[in-house]
């Protein structure tokens, strides 16, 4: 864990902070747990560009990870940390005791040859996944399924974690990253500990070549266009154009876009700060 900064030999190094990589112990994944990854550069399939600002990148493998965490029971030990580059967050390669290999997101702490283990009679300790009901209250947490046997859906980036807060009947109640409080049936599994690679955060890339790297195309404000081609065009001079908005006219700032009867909203208790 943790950032360096480069000497600023060219213009493309003067501002670049990335990561040291130092936990990763493995520089090609298992065979067996990953498969081709395809492009789609932002197009539909007639070949329509549906998606502005994406096109291009390195090739990639996607890495499959078990979110599930269903082989309760059975010990497995942490074999390698890898690098994913389809996440922020670093993963471990597990080796279970009957011979069955899967990655997981790999949490802050988890070191190779130590040993994790799931179910309701697992102990709350780093890697371990258990349900929220057999977790101490303050624990924190990530990678939390929303429906029981579902897979981890939340808290699944670098440096994230959630907070048991107390329990309502069959609900443990949850602080999110975010600040959001809200209601998680007990029986919805969690991993203990906080996501790995709390550095990610702090990471800048220096050049816009990384960004192409990543496959993100440039993007054009809205500001420098003219009427014709966004609500925000034209001007003389540096016009801010009113009221932030996108190319269809929608609000993007201060509108609430949530659903007023979405049905998650009766399980959030208070809704993140603004």
């Amino acid at each position: 864990m943790g950032i360096r900064k480069l000497k600023p030999t060219t213009p493309g190094q003067r501002h670049k902070i990335i990561g040291t990589f130092s936990e990763i112990t493995a520089s090609v994944p298992e065979k067996s747990l990953v498969f081709g990854k395809t492009k789609s550069g932002g197009r539909n399939a007639e070949g329509h560009r549906t998606m502005r600002h994406l096109g291009g990148g390195h090739k990639r493998k996607f890495r499959l990870i078990d979110f599930k965490r269903n082989k309760d029971g059975i010990p497995a030990t942490v074999k390698t940390i890898e690098y994913d580059p389809n996440r922020s967050a670093r993963i471990a390669l597990l080796f279970y005791a009957d011979g069955a290999k899967t990655y997981i997101i790999a949490p802050n702490g988890l070191e190779v040859n130590q040993t994790v283990i799931s179910g309701s009679e697992a102990a709350p300790e780093i890697g371990n996944a258990l349900p929220l009901a057999n977790i101490p209250l303050g624990t924190v947490i990530h990678n939390i399924e929303l429906r029981p046997g579902q897979g981890a859906k939340m808290v699944r980036s670098a440096g994230a974690f959630a907070q048991i807060v107390s329990r309502e009947g069959n609900y443990a109640i949850i602080k999110m990253p975010s600040g959001e409080t809200r209601k998680i049936l007990s029986a919805c599994k969690a991993t203990i500990g906080s996501v790995g690679n709390s550095d990610h955060a702090l990471e800048k890339s220096g050049k816009a070549g990384r960004s192409r790297w990543l496959g993100r195309r440039p993007h054009v404000r809205g500001v420098v266009m003219n009427p014709v081609d966004h609500p925000m065009g034209g001007g003389e001079g540096r016009a801010s154009g009113g009221h932030p908005r996108s190319r269809k006219g929608l609000y993007s700032k201060g509108l609430k876009t949530r659903a007023p009867k979405k049905h998650s909203s009766k399980y959030v208790i208070e809704r993140r700060k603004k």
